[in-house]
């Protein structure tokens, strides 16, 4: 594997159904090197800082392999960075992770915590209503990453894939669990016991306490 694409986005408006929004999920290839850091790429725009961004989620990951099947599926080539990702990796599948599996791409290393859940920003940028059902269904999410060593990046750089050892949980269910409303004690342990992202883990730790509590 190797990375294709280091993709870095600007903040830009796009019109939602009534209203107007500020994103930062249009990017495009940047040239030359680029640093990594512990809180993602300088320059990129992380404008829903609710649901986007910060130490967990500090870089997002799509895979050749990926974006080969949603050009077969909607007919059209699709640019690196269609889907707001800050580096596009050749050959990767996003489904075959599991939490804290790690990337390593010369002296930098990127841990996975998440995969990404389509909103109505992903929606309107794909121009397509339905898209979020579309994406949902296709079960290639892509990755979300912290950063546990930073350094610098460029376009052709080769990239490691190390498999996590310790408790975890595949990228594919716990992309098919944000789904599932009635969770149970197990499943919620599962998530919990796995290095997941603290936005999940805030939830996932309310949603257990609520259900001890209702055991009670």
């Amino acid at each position: 594997m190797k990375i294709e694409s280091i993709n870095i986005g600007e903040k830009r408006t796009q019109q939602r159904k009534d209203y107007a929004e500020t994103t930062g999920i249009y990017k495009l290839p940047a040239a030359g090197p680029v640093e990594i850091r512990l809180t993602g790429i300088d320059g990129d725009a992380i404008c829903d800082m609710e649901h986007h961004g910060g130490p967990d989620q500090a870089i997002y990951v799509y895979g050749g392999a990926d974006y080969d099947w949603w050009s077969k599926e909607l007919g059209r080539d699709l640019s690196p960075g269609t889907f707001g990702e800050n580096l596009t990796i050749s050959e990767l599948s996003s489904a075959e992770f599991n939490v804290g599996d790690s990337l390593h791409i010369g002296d930098v290393i990127l841990q996975v915590t998440a995969p990404r859940i389509p909103c109505g920003t992903f929606a309107t940028r794909m121009g397509d209503s339905q898209w979020v059902k579309k994406f949902r269904r296709a079960e290639r999410p892509g990755l979300y990453c912290r950063v546990l060593k930073e350094g610098m990046v460029n376009a052709g750089d080769v990239v490691e894939i190390k498999k996590y050892t310790g408790a975890t949980i595949s990228i594919l269910q716990m992309y098919r669990d944000y789904y599932e409303k009635s969770k149970t004690e197990e499943m919620l342990r599962l998530h919990l016991n796995a290095p997941i992202a603290v936005r999940s883990r805030v939830d996932l730790e309310k949603e257990l306490e609520t259900l001890l509590q209702e055991k009670r």
